[in-house]
């Protein structure tokens, strides 16, 4: 972004971190927040694509936007959950480790559970201004299958997850990402493995050397937005943090479109 574009972006921000606009309210029209901000409707639409990929706003109807938060699905009450009477060790390395947990769901007699817990990890969609997403083209053995992924890592004791999401792509790719930002947590396998995934996103990146990290060395392209589809339709992106960092990507993009 411009500077005139950065400072429409904070401004429209303020208006909604101060409570000029509520959760729900609907903001002024584009023509009127064009006039209003001196701003034309192409920049003015890519500051709204911004906040709405950061969950300030969504869509509302053509050309209209409301502040997120004033809508919302009601949680269903909570029910009796499960008792966890113990757990043991079964094997355990650096990597892994693997637990039988004794367990006992409602109304069901207890049983131990398997439950794979492994560190967590940290993985960054870094964007370019070409719409382009950073990616490496990389051969998993498990499935023994080549694919795109995006860079990520470990998140080392101690260390916050936006800095192993930073350092990651740099090792990964020798591209230094700008900010990262935080868009996602959540757990691939909830049933049995607990596995805690970081998503961020980055706009921009520098290219300040070549990867260090030979393990995880790979192809390393610019692939355009646009190709992710028929990428994901093809099979030839691997891994859940890839898939799930570009839906949201994706989703974003189309929500700002609109």
């Amino acid at each position: 972004m411009g500077p005139k574009t950065l400072r429409v972006y904070e401004t429209i921000r303020s208006w909604i971190e101060s409570g000029r606009y509520g959760p729900g309210d609907k903001l002024p029209s584009e023509r009127a927040l064009s006039a209003e901000l001196e701003i034309g409707r192409t920049a003015l639409r890519q500051v709204l694509a911004r906040l709405s990929s950061e969950h300030y706003i969504k869509a509302h109807d053509r050309s209209s936007y409301r502040v997120l938060g004033g809508e919302s699905v009601p949680t269903p009450e909570e029910m009796e959950p499960w008792k966890i009477h113990g757990s043991r060790h079964v094997y355990e390395n650096r990597w892994v480790n693997l637990d039988l947990v004794d367990v006992e769901p409602p109304g069901v007699e207890r049983f131990e559970h398997h439950v794979v817990r492994l560190f967590r990890v940290a993985i960054t969609a870094v964007i370019d201004d070409q719409d382009r997403v950073l990616m490496l083209w990389r051969y998993r053995f498990v499935p023994q299958q080549w694919g795109w992924e995006l860079p990520g890592g470990i998140v080392d004791a101690g260390e916050a997850a936006a800095v192993t999401a930073a350092r990651e792509t740099e090792e990964e790719t020798g591209w230094r990402p700008g900010p990262v930002e935080h868009v996602v947590s959540y757990q691939p396998m909830i049933g049995m493995v607990d596995s805690p995934h970081e998503i961020f996103v980055a706009r921009g990146a520098e290219k300040v050397g070549e990867p260090t990290d030979a393990e995880e060395a790979g192809e390393i392209a610019w692939i355009p937005l646009d190709d992710i589809p028929r990428l994901m339709a093809e099979g030839k992106l691997m891994g859940s943090g890839t898939l799930v960092a570009l839906l949201h990507i994706l989703a974003s993009r189309s929500r700002g479109a609109r």
